[in-house]
């Protein structure tokens, strides 16, 4: 059996005995990857005072975050992982009182038109200022804070520096369909019609899909050798 096949098995879904949050961290430090996210956080201010953005943070990062910006609420882009890395970070926001949402978004996959009205949702209850993360803080996050910089009134040009090589996005590769969202949208909608009408009633992500096609090379690179998810 292989050393990652062993290593998937060590999380069992315990976190309240010393050998079970363990076995969490032993899984998220090294399946996970989160041993390289302990000093490189990728954190950065999409808005001050309302949004900020990150990789997957560890409790320590995500306890100094909320020092450092007041934070009240996660945003966790991956969906319900059951690693250990979502554990613990679940863990932590229960015991620094941060409100917590699920909402699951694809880096490779056209945006979907309900989990973008169902984002803006989140957006518009949310207890202020919130963190987004995904694992590497680099196509989902980058996604969904162009999403928050529409949705808040801002431009397409502003929304696409969220996703940019300064996080790590690869837009040559398939997560370069986030690209070609936010310049559909720039093509067919802005100026004449507010974002989220636009998503409403002519988003058309199968089209987008359809249409888009990456480089064989870049998504090697951001698939296999940078294991993104």
């Amino acid at each position: 059996m292989r050393y990652a096949q062993i290593m998937d098995t060590i999380y069992k879904g315990d976190i309240v005995s010393p050998r079970g949050r363990r076995n969490a961290w032993i899984d998220a430090l090294f399946v996970d990857h989160a041993i390289l996210r302990i000093f490189w956080t990728n954190f950065a201010c999409v808005k001050h005072g309302l949004l900020y953005r990150s990789n997957h943070p560890t409790p320590g990062n995500l306890k100094a975050f909320t020092r450092k910006v007041g934070l009240k609420s996660l945003i966790n882009l991956r969906g319900q992982a059951k690693n250990g890395s979502d554990a613990l970070s679940r863990d932590t926001a229960r015991r620094l009182g941060l409100d917590f949402y699920d909402m699951a978004f694809e880096s490779r996959g056209a945006p979907h038109k309900e989990r973008i009205l169902r984002l803006a949702d989140i957006v518009a209850h949310m207890r202020p200022p919130a963190l987004i993360h995904c694992k590497s803080g680099a196509d989902r996050a980058g996604l969904v804070a162009g999403l928050f910089v529409l949705i808040q009134g801002g431009t397409v040009e502003d929304a696409l520096k969220q996703l940019s090589l300064r996080f790590g996005h690869i837009k040559q590769s398939k997560t370069g369909i986030l690209d070609a969202f936010f310049h559909l949208y720039q093509r067919t909608g802005e100026g004449h019609k507010p974002f989220l009408d636009w998503v409403r009633e002519d988003y058309d992500e199968n089209a987008l899909r359809a249409a888009f096609k990456a480089g064989k090379v870049a998504e090697f690179i951001n698939a296999k050798l940078l294991v993104r998810e």
